[in-house]
């Protein structure tokens, strides 16, 4: 699949202050010491196992505002498979701004080649069914927007980006309000009829009372058990959306979307993926 990408303009303050952060007050004060201003070099940014790729428009907004003379071609495409020993990127001209940008190249890489690789695993267990597997507002503070691009980049969806995005009712806004009427209710009153609304209930009971209450287009069904999901989906009957959380495993994820449940989301994609190991090789 191939994919849009985000403008530069919107990722470039995430990355120039990554890069602020790592060049400091002085800059690169090893690579200015040891390699001649003139020494230009031919890198290549490797994968060292295999994986889904992500980060690569941002690895290479790294190199170019550390130097924008520098020439990059990027071999494998955010969002596509790589294999150990892929030459995933080729960044050619001065040595010293390779130099001096690829910690952070390779940091935002690594870490969302990690996510979209993790997503990928997860997608895979729901093959043959109709559930979407999607991410949450577990993120690492102030990489949201990329971290969310690697999860569409690994096949999965993204669930709302922030708080002012839909209205989700969650079990403290429901015991803080008094209950699921209430809380529908108010919803109901005070919504836009622009903003999606969805609640989270952990019991059948509370379930049908939101279903008979109405004004939710979508249903988490959070913590529940295989067959309270499936008994859900059956009393749902098609009417809202249902999307089952909590408890959501690489081994169990194949049995929740077995259920019937329209989408499926884990926090685990973003907060819990292994950085994959990528290197920049001269």
């Amino acid at each position: 699949m191939t994919f849009a990408s985000v403008p530069d303009l919107v990722l470039e303050p995430m990355v120039r202050g990554a890069l602020m952060e790592d060049l400091g007050s002085y800059g690169d004060v090893t690579t200015r010491a040891v390699i001649p201003a003139d020494t230009n070099y031919d890198a290549r940014l490797n994968a060292r196992e295999d994986a889904v790729v992500s980060g690569m428009q941002i690895a290479a907004l790294a190199f170019r505002l550390v130097d924008p003379s520098l020439e990059i071609v990027t071999h494998i495409a955010d969002g596509q498979p790589c294999k150990k020993g892929d030459t995933l990127m080729e960044i050619k001209g001065s040595a010293a701004s390779i130099l001096s940008g690829e910690r952070v190249a390779l940091n935002f890489a690594g870490r969302l080649t990690g996510i979209a690789t993790k997503t990928s695993g997860f997608v895979a267990e729901t093959k043959g069914t109709a559930a979407r597997v999607t991410c949450t507002r577990k993120t690492t503070p102030g990489l949201r927007l990329v971290e969310k691009l690697a999860v569409l980049h690994g096949g999965g969806f993204n669930h709302r980006y922030s708080l002012s995005d839909a209205i989700l009712i969650k079990d403290n806004h429901i015991a803080a309000a008094g209950g699921v009427r209430q809380v529908l209710e108010a919803t109901k009153a005070h919504a836009s009829h622009m903003m999606a609304v969805e609640i989270e209930v952990d019991r059948l009971d509370q379930l049908a009372e939101a279903l008979d209450v109405g004004g939710a287009s979508v249903v988490l069904l959070d913590n529940m058990d295989n067959d309270m999901l499936r008994e859900a989906v059956k009393m749902v009957d098609g009417r809202i959306k249902t999307e089952a959380s909590g408890n959501v495993t690489l081994d169990r994820i194949a049995s929740i979307a077995a259920t019937g449940v329209d989408y499926i989301s884990s926090g685990a994609l973003t907060h819990s993926a292994r950085t994959v190991d990528l290197g920049l090789d001269f």
